[in-house]
């Protein structure tokens, strides 16, 4: 199934935020998509995994972002998927939520689209590139096509903090105090402006299947 014609094409900026350094990472990627013309910028979240099982979270959150929907994800044009670093890997809600996905796999749903990561750690060895490398597996076997971010970006050779090549990264200290500097915000705005043209160009690929 493909997004209704008239709908404008949207990037889906899918996130998971513990103490907001994520999320602003994710505001300043999605800030970088919708500066394409064309293309907007679609910020969701995922809810909490509770180790209650009777614990329930409302159907909307109290604030920010509202809760992602497989609609969301089989609609869009491209993928950007950020986290904070869980031991190298992903936090478990995002992880939850690819989880339940299938359905998607199952149709090529979202092969032949865009796709790019990013994540926050506490410390600068905090394990920034396993946590972007193991995002990037689900998003192969979906059929995405991954989009990291290119040495052009001259701010990758020059950051005391984050930034990859694999996708933006963010130091948040161990108090999770740091904001967002200035070659992190940069390296996000051009990632998602990145990921915004490519899912254009790319629409073709997938809207013809």
């Amino acid at each position: 199934m493909t997004q209704p014609a008239a709908e404008t094409p949207y990037v889906l900026v899918l996130f998971y935020s513990r103490n907001g350094a994520t999320r602003e990472m994710a505001e300043q990627l999605a800030a970088g998509v919708e500066s394409i013309s064309g293309i907007a910028a679609r910020l969701r979240t995922v809810p909490p995994v509770s180790t209650t099982c009777e614990a329930v979270d409302p159907e909307i959150p109290a604030e920010g972002a509202v809760y992602a929907s497989l609609d969301d994800l089989r609609h869009c044009h491209g993928l950007a998927l950020g986290s904070p670093t869980r031991f190298g890997n992903m936090a478990s809600p995002l992880k939850y939520f690819l989880d339940t996905t299938s359905e998607l796999w199952m149709n090529g749903a979202l092969a032949d689209k865009p796709a790019t990561a990013f994540t926050s750690t506490a410390s600068l060895h905090g394990g920034q590139e396993a946590t972007l490398l193991t995002m990037l597996i689900p998003l192969l076997h979906h059929g995405m096509v991954y989009a990291g971010v290119p040495y052009r970006e001259t701010r990758l050779l020059t950051t005391q903090s984050g930034g990859t090549p694999y996708g933006t990264s963010h130091l948040a200290g161990a108090q999770a105090d740091r904001p967002v500097d200035d070659d992190e915000t940069t390296l996000a705005r051009a990632q998602g402006e990145r990921l915004g043209r490519l899912a254009l160009a790319m629409r073709s690929l997938h809207e013809a299947t």
